[in-house]
């Protein structure tokens, strides 16, 4: 149930993310705005309607919601984990930015507390660049225990 919760914050985050009016309704310029942020500054507005026409009306979270499960469906948990992060990560490394993701964690939706940050880190040290293995903490997420390298 604990790791249902989380999968519903992380997908709420993400729907935050996007939502950068925040006004509830994730727009053409919402989307615009947030890959902005990520370095796509050339998107064509044919390519912005298109994604919001993918839903049936105003995507409000609980159409979100449904549409990002229906891109899912028959995806595993860790699947559904790492896609909700890979909105984060538009260049796919695989990592995302300590800082970045610790104030997401603690500013937006289920907030982590200070001493779930310091169990984060302390599970998932990131590496000497301040990079965070998002992948590896999926995996632990649905599997219960350190990846193998």
């Amino acid at each position: 149930k604990k790791n249902k919760q989380k999968n519903l914050s992380l997908i709420m985050l993400a729907f935050t993310i996007i939502d950068q009016n925040r006004d509830g309704i994730i727009s053409k310029d919402d989307l615009r705005d947030v890959l902005a942020t990520m370095g796509q500054l050339n998107v064509k507005n044919e390519e912005l309607e298109a994604m919001v026409k993918e839903a049936s009306g105003p995507i409000n979270f609980t159409v979100f919601l449904t549409m990002f499960g229906e891109k899912l469906k028959g995806a595993d948990p860790e699947d559904v984990i790492v896609s909700a992060f890979k909105v984060l990560d538009p260049e796919a490394t695989g990592f995302i930015k300590k800082e970045f993701l610790e104030e997401l964690l603690t500013t937006q939706c289920d907030r982590f507390t200070p001493e779930e940050m310091t169990n984060l880190w302390a599970a998932f040290p990131p590496d000497v660049a301040g990079n965070v293995d998002y992948k590896n903490i999926c995996y632990v997420i649905t599997h219960g225990e350190d990846k193998e390298e």
